[in-house]
Formats: C-alpha cells, structure tokens, sequence
C-alpha cells in the first residue's frame, strides 16, 4: 500500500491539484486536479517524478478509472508568455477544478503559490506531490497528459526531441535551438539560451 497521507483534513470531498511542465522551454503548462475514492484505493500511487513513464501510464489509467472525479486544464505557450509561468500554472490549475464533476470543499495544492478558487478554503503543500495521494494522483495526471501533448508536438518540430526532453531544458535541446532557431511552441519569456546567443524565428 502507498505510504502517501489520504487526506489534509476533514471536509470531503478534498481536490489534489498539481501541474507539469512550468520549468520547460516550449509548450504548454498542464495541471491536473482529482477527488480519489476512500473505497478505492490506488495501491502504487507515488509521486510522478518517482516512477517510470511506463508506471505512470498504467496508473493514469487506473486513476481515471477510480477516482470520483479528475479535471485537467492547459495553458498554452503564448498565455505564459503573457501572463507568466507562476500566474499560467495557477490558471491551469483553476481550469482543472473547473472540468471536476464534483465541487470539492477543499482544496490541496502542491508548491507554495496559489490563488483562491471559488471562495473554496485551500492549503499549499511544499512536495505535496510526494506527501498526499491525490496530490500525487494529480501529478501523474499532469504529467501523462502533457508527455502526450509534447509527443504530438514533436511529430511536427522532430529536431528538439520533445518526445525525449518534454520542452526541458537539456542540453540536447538548447543546441537544437542554437542550430534551427525557435519554434512557434517556444517561451519567448524564457532564457531559451544565454544572452550572447542569437535565435531565430520560425516563419
């Protein structure tokens, strides 16, 4: 059985919410956030960073398919550069809440930001992702779901590895930048490379 706490407090239902992808250099920032059911439990849950892809595919499955409710929202890479990555994870974060089909009563969010949703009492968990289960379940969410979309994004700008990378910044993917310039999917408010580097721009 998984060693993460089931529950912050006593009010039910209580949403986990987590999102994936704020560190990148390209794409979209996913949150994802989910109600688990107290008489289903998920024995593996973890904390995405601590399993392989392979396992967290298998348990975004069984997630979807046990929890009393999930909800993910996006946020794409022209909002980020709009609005910045703080402000863009924590709007994806209110549009997962949004997709929930259950309204919870209390809100778990991992990190340390975050802004009121729907007068709902929330509390920010510093490696929350690693403490509670339905932070970690919303983790895995977060995370499946935004591999997915950089793997699509990939099969149209192949030379960045996104299928690899994810949007990080590797070296790898800073060199592909340095030699084919920027992507309509890049964060043109990120230090894509250092400042004596010159990019270009995609038509």
């Amino acid at each position: 059985m998984s060693d993460l706490i089931r529950k912050y407090q006593e009010l039910s239902p209580e949403a986990g919410c987590d999102e994936a992808g704020r560190g990148c250099l390209a794409g979209p920032v996913v949150a994802a956030a989910v109600i688990l059911d107290p008489k289903k439990p998920i024995a593996r849950l973890n904390d995405s960073k601590q399993l392989s892809a392979k396992n967290r595919m298998l348990l975004r499955a069984e997630i979807m398919d046990k929890a009393l409710a999930f909800g993910i929202g996006i946020v794409d890479h022209t909002e980020i550069d709009q609005i910045n990555i703080l402000n863009a994870s924590i709007l994806a974060m209110h549009k997962a809440l949004d997709q929930l089909s259950i309204r919870p009563q209390f809100v778990l969010v991992d990190g340390n930001r975050f802004k009121p949703y729907q007068n709902l009492p929330h509390a920010c968990m510093i490696k929350g992702d690693a403490r509670f289960e339905a932070i970690a379940a919303a983790s895995i969410l977060a995370k499946t779901e935004r591999d997915i979309l950089m793997s699509e994004l990939h099969k149209s700008y192949p030379m960045y590895a996104w299928e690899k990378n994810q949007g990080y910044p590797t070296l790898a993917h800073r060199k592909a930048i340095t030699q084919f310039g920027v992507s309509p999917h890049h964060r043109l408010t990120f230090q894509l490379l250092s400042p004596n580097q010159q990019l270009d721009l995609f038509d």
